[in-house]
């Protein structure tokens, strides 16, 4: 099975990958919502006991994709660090070094609310940090799901998950991107990120990621 799903939304194709990100081809861009780098340590901060790790596998990941998909441009849709403890010196390292393995890629981090409170990233990691909307093609990249008077949105903050019912009490909760008619949502892509039940409205489409694939929730 491949991993990915084509769908074509506001008249232009868009690629929904199993690993919670989209690729849009026409333009050689791969769209990240909610990394939330340094959330674990910040809790651990806090003194929760939380995994380790977290940072190092949500940056294979990155590299994953990378490797993968044809990409000019990396936009993250906010969110990008968790919290101002997040600017750890391991978190940081960490991001640096991968950093300079893609010293060539243009990313830019349209700020989100967290963003907001841990503050942009170090000069150092050359990301360019900006306001939403970011107008690309057909969409208007934000973080907040608010909508845009010319564009479909394609949004994070919400971490949207679905909940599949099977037989008795079998029930599966699974990340999904969630396709409406004007505002779409990006599942979170960080790994230690949680997630908010969506109810499926009226002309709106659900694709579910579970096992290396994505797939649409039939009616």
């Amino acid at each position: 099975m491949r991993p990915y799903l084509s769908i074509q939304l506001a008249d232009a194709e868009l690629w929904l990958l199993a690993d919670k990100a989209v690729y849009y081809p026409a333009e050689r861009a791969l769209l990240i919502a909610d990394a939330h780098f340094g959330k674990a340590a910040a809790y651990r901060r806090l003194g929760q006991p939380v995994p380790h790790g977290t940072t190092d596998d949500n940056l294979e990941r990155l590299d994953a994709l990378l490797a993968g998909y044809d990409c000019d441009h990396l936009i993250f849709l906010g969110d990008f660090l968790h919290a101002p403890e997040s600017h750890a010196a391991g978190t940081l390292s960490a991001i640096q070094a991968w950093r300079e393995r893609h010293e060539g890629l243009a990313i830019t981090l349209i700020r989100g609310n967290h963003d907001k409170r841990a503050g942009d990233p170090p000069p150092t990691l050359a990301i360019k940090v900006v306001p939403e909307p970011l107008l690309l093609g057909p969409f208007s990249l934000q973080h907040e799901p608010d909508p845009h008077p010319s564009h479909h949105v394609l949004a994070g903050h919400v971490h949207p998950a679905y909940r599949l019912f099977g037989r008795a009490r079998q029930r599966l909760r699974l990340p999904c991107f969630y396709v409406q008619p004007h505002v779409s949502l990006l599942p979170a892509f960080g790994a230690f990120t949680g997630g908010m039940n969506i109810e499926r409205a009226e002309g709106s489409r659900v694709y579910v990621v579970g096992d290396g694939a994505v797939w649409e929730v039939s009616e």
